[in-house]
């Protein structure tokens, strides 16, 4: 945030040596600012999923801690990031829960999210926004990774199916394919009796 309000200053000012009005070199410095985000291909999170998102990793850092003063540490070799260009992305979008998965085309997996890590609970997590947040965090990841091409596999009939892939597309990544995976009966297992009253 506090980034945002120094670039928005210094554009302002560059306006301002151009232009009288303040009002319109305020609104044209928003606008700016705007376009440079979405340049970058990456919307912000929310800040209460920011804050959840780091209480978690600070969970994670202090149950490190206390297992590493019992006994003897083994350190770990930190793995070499590779750089993967096109990779396949599945979403997991079911009554209760969404899930998205990016995979290289190996199936090797690159990053994942669900709503439970962005910090949803209950009839939340299988809304469309929880679905786009998810996304967001999945992509994220990704990115680091160098991903920019996907291939997108939606499994389930849940809320987040469409929002997902719109997520996928908005933050920066190019959606080559869509495809339904949603496993479908061929008249397998015999029905329940219907229930008498």
């Amino acid at each position: 945030m506090e980034k945002d309000k120094d670039n928005k200053k210094e554009i302002k000012e560059e306006i301002k040596s151009d232009k009288t009005d303040d009002v319109l070199a305020d609104n044209e410095a928003e606008d700016i600012l705007h376009v440079k985000k979405e340049s970058n291909g990456l919307e912000e999170l929310p800040e209460d999923v920011k804050k959840k998102l780091e209480k978690r990793q600070a969970e994670k850092e202090g149950k490190a801690n206390k297992k590493g003063k019992k006994g003897k540490v083994k350190r770990k070799k930190k793995k070499e990031k590779k750089q993967v260009s096109v990779g396949k992305a599945f979403i997991l979008a079911t009554y209760n829960n969404t899930k998205v998965t990016i995979t290289d085309m190996n199936g090797d997996v690159i990053s994942w999210a669900s709503a439970g890590v962005a910090g949803f609970k209950g009839p939340k997590k299988s809304t469309p926004y929880a679905a786009q947040i998810i996304t967001r965090i999945a992509v994220g990841k990704a990115r680091e990774a160098g991903l920019s091409e996907v291939s997108v596999f939606i499994k389930g009939v849940g809320t987040g199916r469409e929002s997902a892939v719109r997520a996928l597309n908005a933050n920066g990544l190019i959606v080559n394919l869509i495809k339904d995976i949603t496993p479908m009966p061929h008249n397998g297992c015999r029905k329940r009796k219907p229930r008498r009253v």
